[in-house]
């Protein structure tokens, strides 16, 4: 037997304000944040099932005294309204005084009928993104009508039902945490051990000789060509494909087979190649090319392909290195969109180790990067359970009871 849906404003707890958007306007001007004092939680405190308790705004003991129907409670469920907007957190204990500000809808629930932990998956749920999608009539939201969320219906089993669910989503909720706690320490192991063994590239801390990048490396530039994109032929790297240190898979993009060998009157990018975004709010940003047979180069690109005095893994983590990107961004021009030209890049000084020693903390990349794309693939795993426990929950089939333990994922 399925469920009987109930409309979320149903659940509200039978106190006024119970549901509620945050203060507009005049109730909260921008001159009266201060630098400390009672936290204001926004967006950026509400990320998918988890509240993060990092505050940038303030107000003062005498405008929390104004502006007390706003206080954000244990169990209160808050909904973001702005910017990705239907993304919910449940309120934790020990908050302290706390108020929320205009992009935010608090949802304080009847407690004897639904559990806050389990309308709060609910909502971050594929059934509730459904029917925001179908309620606003096709329209462009730029804020989330409150209106609507309250119409949003959700299942509604007994308190018991709900909170075997809720506790098989938040050992799920828990995995995918821990595996991005273990990947984002590995991504600490590299610069640290960088700095350890050839100190700053900034300075000449090991009195190890200096010279211009673009006397150790060759430079691949493709700006200027336009690339003319399709659905399937040569791949073609795009700046958003390169990340702080490691290089992205999605998106994937695509230039014609035929037109690959224009592309060649410029060089041929190789597996190994350090990439280097030149403009833009990702100037600075590098990876290394994974093995394509085949790989073109957006515009924003340049390939650095290093010379025998220095190495892939070294010239990698020099240039991630804060000195070093503090003179990108030195030498490049522009106001809106900052760049740096190639000769300017060129010219930038880099130290150059012994290659033996480059050599040791290449081999030492290898092994990280070896445990990083095992932890990223646990991630994913963890992340796909998590996803499929918060589908059946509330769109497909039911997350199986405990008599079933042997099929469940985390039984």
């Amino acid at each position: 037997m399925r469920t009987l849906l109930v409309h979320l404003q149903e659940l509200a707890l039978n106190r006024k304000g119970a549901f509620k958007i945050g203060p507009f306007g005049s109730s909260l001007k921008k001159t009266e944040l201060v630098g400390s004092g009672i936290p204001v939680a926004g967006i950026e405190n509400v990320l998918p099932n988890r509240f993060v308790k990092q505050f940038r705004r303030f107000i003062t003991p005498k405008k929390f005294d104004q502006l007390s129907d706003y206080e954000i409670l244990p169990d209160d469920v808050l909904v973001t309204t702005m910017g990705t907007i239907g993304r919910a957190a449940v309120a934790p204990l020990g908050l302290g005084r706390t108020i929320f500000d205009s992009h935010l809808f608090r949802m304080r629930f009847d407690t004897s009928r639904v559990s806050p932990a389990y309308a709060c998956y609910a909502l971050n749920s594929d059934l509730v993104a459904q029917q925001l999608t179908t309620l606003a009539r096709g329209s462009i939201m730029e804020g989330l009508n409150t209106t609507i969320l309250r119409e949003c219906s959700i299942p509604l089993p007994s308190l018991s039902e709900q909170q075997r669910i809720v506790a098989r989503l938040q050992q799920a909720d828990w995995l995918c945490q821990t595996c991005g706690y273990t990947l984002d320490l590995s991504d600490r192991i590299l610069p640290a051990a960088f700095l350890e063994i050839f100190g700053s590239p900034s300075v000449a801390a090991k009195n190890f000789p200096s010279s211009e990048l673009g006397e150790v490396t060759d430079f691949i530039d493709y700006r200027g060509i336009a690339p003319n994109k399709t659905t399937s032929g040569v791949r073609l790297v795009t700046a958003r494909n390169i990340k702080r240190g490691y290089f992205e898979i999605e998106p994937q993009e695509f230039i014609p087979a035929e037109e690959y060998s224009s592309w060649m009157t410029r060089g041929m990018p190789r597996p190994g190649d350090v990439l280097f975004t030149t403009e833009g709010h990702t100037l600075g940003s590098v990876a290394k090319l994974p093995s394509f047979n085949k790989v073109a180069l957006a515009q924003r690109l340049i390939a650095l392909q290093p010379k025998g005095q220095i190495t892939s893994d070294y010239l990698l983590y020099a240039i991630l290195h804060p000195s070093f990107q503090d003179r990108v961004v030195k030498h490049s021009t522009g106001s809106a969109a900052r760049g740096i030209s190639s000769k300017n890049l060129a010219d930038l000084p880099i130290p150059l180790p012994p290659l033996s020693l480059q050599q040791k903390f290449a081999g030492l990349v290898r092994r990280v990067e070896h445990l990083r794309s095992l932890q990223q693939e646990s991630l994913r795993q963890a992340e796909h359970l998590f996803q499929t426990l918060l589908h059946n929950a509330f769109v497909g089939k039911p997350i199986q009871s405990d008599h079933a333990h042997a099929a469940d994922p985390l039984g």
